[in-house]
């Protein structure tokens, strides 16, 4: 049975963890496990676009996986690059628009490139924000929308009391989109890893075992089951979102 349209979240934020697990369990390289979930990927878009979800968003480097072993770093961007390269044109085609988020100048010029170039094919597209955290970190994120506010406060924009939620919200990445409704993280950790820290205050959280390239569009219901059941109150009580008295 799938889940409702009315319970269905208009922005999800996935951390696709477990490429190199799902690779060593079948005595298979980590690039195996990384190419098979590059095509996990293309199946997630396309059943969020189904859903009529409205953003999907999907940690895909962060800016600790330079730490990584400099082959793997390697053969990751140059899966980015070839990725972007060919689902592009699909991309745009089936009504989806691209953004990034984090520091692009640690990349290539050819990637960087590739960026630009996805961001404006699918600039006019009106149906699934896909957006794709690259060189990204959470912390980065705030520390950056600290310094948009400051440097608005050294220009007399901004009075230092008039700082609020609602500015410095306008001064992270994302501040265009609803926050995300559903975080999922695959792969059997149960933390959130410096991803979108600022963003996920009212996010519900869904964790699972199984390894991203086996994360298919059932359990990717199962995770929208999940949140289906949740009662979101952001700080009221269960009977003021019923509408019922306290």
């Amino acid at each position: 049975m799938n889940a409702s349209a009315s319970t269905m979240p208009k922005h999800v934020a996935i951390i696709m963890d477990g490429n190199g697990r799902w690779a060593k369990n079948r005595s298979l390289p980590r690039a195996a496990g990384h190419r098979a979930g590059f095509h996990t990927t293309r199946d997630i878009v396309e059943a969020c676009g189904r859903r009529k979800i409205s953003a999907l968003t999907l940690f895909a480097f962060s800016s600790e996986n330079w730490a990584r072993p400099e082959q793997e770093v390697g053969l990751l961007m140059d899966l980015f690059l070839r990725g972007l390269k060919s689902e592009v044109s699909s991309l745009r085609d089936n009504n989806v628009r691209v953004g990034f988020i984090g520091e692009r100048s640690a990349f290539s010029e050819k990637l960087q490139n590739e960026m630009l170039h996805a961001e404006s094919v699918t600039a006019d597209n009106d149906g699934l924000r896909l957006t794709i955290a690259v060189n990204y970190g959470g912390r980065w994120d705030i520390v950056n929308a600290t310094k948009k506010i400051a440097t608005q406060v050294k220009e007399g924009v901004l009075e230092p009391e008039d700082i609020s939620i609602d500015n410095f919200s306008a001064a992270v990445t994302l501040s265009d989109l609803p926050e995300p409704d559903l975080f999922i993280r695959t792969g059997g950790e149960k933390r959130i890893s410096n991803y979108l820290l600022w963003h996920l205050a009212y996010t519900e959280l869904y964790f699972t075992d199984v390894l991203y390239p086996d994360f298919n569009d059932d359990e990717l219901e199962q995770a929208l089951h999940f949140y289906a059941g949740r009662q979101r109150r952001f700080g009221k009580t269960g009977e003021q979102v019923m509408g019922k008295h306290a």
